[in-house]
């Protein structure tokens, strides 16, 4: 799950950084309104973390802009403003749910898993998927009821295949999701061929007629 924190205070950037991290999110980063903006265009992220007050413009702002464009990104709004109004302003905005400043981040990390649950997954925490049981709070994939090892690069391309279930994924969308900004570092998508080929091969071993079909030069798509 890929996850962009946009917050100008260093040491709180930081700390939610650094905790998201700790439980395997893909995390990025915008310090202000314009290279926000930039990300939130160009890129798909599962969840935003959205300040209001930013330096060069309001990040309700950024909400309208992504309206104009039709996008999404299931939006938790971290701010110290506390009145009603404000909290008014930001849900009628577009925004997801509305945190307050100061917080602890394991109350942020329940308003994650909480906005994931309610987008992606219908609420659920366990999805079953033809062979599968995928839990995306515990991180298990579950094959006819056995448990399947999968690193964390697996788990999450195995989870963003089932929540684009029947969907072409394109490998830059797969590389982008899974790998984040280390993305821009590679000179080939090699490395998206080798851990598809791996995951396919662990499934099945495991005896999963789950298919993952090719699509020429482009991407993948999950068969159900």
């Amino acid at each position: 799950m890929k996850i962009l924190i946009i917050e100008d205070e260093y040491q709180l950037l930081k700390t939610i950084e650094e905790f998201l991290l700790s439980e395997k999110y893909i995390v990025e980063k915008a310090t202000d309104y314009y290279s926000a903006v930039e990300k939130v265009m160009i890129y798909d992220y599962d969840c935003i973390l959205l300040d209001i007050s930013l330096p060069g413009g309001s990040g309700l702002k950024i909400l309208d802009e992504m309206k104009k464009e039709g996008k999404t990104g299931n939006i938790i709004i971290i701010s110290a403003k506390n009145s009603l109004e404000d909290k008014i302003s930001g849900l009628d905005s577009g925004a997801d749910d509305y945190l307050t400043k100061p917080f602890h981040v394991l109350e942020l990390h329940a308003r994650i898993k909480a906005v994931l649950r309610r987008k992606q997954m219908d609420g659920k925490q366990t999805v079953a998927l033809g062979d599968l049981s995928v839990d995306f709070v515990q991180r298990q994939v579950l094959v006819n009821n056995r448990l399947l090892k999968l690193n964390r690069k697996e788990f999450d391309m195995l989870s963003f295949f089932i929540i684009n279930k029947n969907r072409l994924i394109t490998k830059e969308a797969l590389a982008e999701h899974v790998w984040g900004d280390d993305m821009d570092l590679a000179d080939s998508f090699d490395f998206v061929y080798s851990q598809v080929k791996n995951l396919r091969k662990k499934l099945k071993s495991a005896g999963s007629e789950i298919i993952f079909e090719n699509v020429y030069g482009t991407g993948y798509i999950l068969r159900v």
